[in-house]
């Protein structure tokens, strides 16, 4: 099947990352799931962020393009959210890219790029009424726009991690539904 790698959200490795993980190695794909905190998880975004500022955005982030060197070139990149920030730019930097899938998040193409690589696939997910997503609604919409290889996927509710089945954000309907939509996506490339 596939092979992706999958960057967490701003409170770490939870549980509810891990349990995502586990649902798409069931359906028999191979996935790496980095641990960028070294084994810390927090109990909300603002402990998560305190800890990102603590270590550096970017030597976390320098974590994860580094993870990524131990693979080789044909990955799905996904991200939740901060992950984002390092699967986006590893799918349209790295030659050999398969696809992309961007929880929670979306950067603009310009930060990475002229321009969304040719040939490779991208999914994007986010609720209508998430203030994190909110912000980053219009670089989706034009990502969505900007290649048909491109899928923008907008859920009701206003939950930022709502697929961390171990966080209060937790949407088991909308959970299931980007499940079923990511696997599709998986089958595809």
């Amino acid at each position: 099947m596939t092979e992706v790698l999958m960057y967490h959200h701003i409170q770490g490795l939870t549980d509810g990352v891990q349990a995502f993980a586990d649902d798409l190695r069931q359906a028999e794909h191979t996935v790496h799931t980095p641990d960028l905190f070294d084994g810390r998880t927090f109990g909300s975004i603002e402990e998560g962020f305190g800890y990102a500022r603590q270590v550096g955005f970017d030597a976390i982030r320098e974590r994860g393009i580094a993870a990524a060197d131990e693979f080789g070139p044909d990955l799905v990149y996904a991200g939740f959210s901060f992950g984002v920030t390092i699967a986006q730019r590893l799918a349209q930097t790295r030659p050999g890219a398969r696809g992309a899938l961007l929880m929670y998040s979306c950067i603009p193409v310009a930060e990475f790029g002229e321009a969304w690589p040719a040939g490779v696939p991208v999914q994007i997910h986010g609720k209508e009424g998430d203030e994190f997503f909110d912000e980053d609604l219009p670089a989706a919409r034009e990502l969505a726009g900007a290649t048909a290889a491109a899928e923008l996927f907008v859920y009701p509710g206003d939950q930022h991690l709502f697929a961390d089945s171990s966080l209060d954000a937790y949407d088991p309907q909308a959970s299931s539904l980007l499940m079923e939509r990511v696997q599709t996506f998986l089958a595809s490339v």
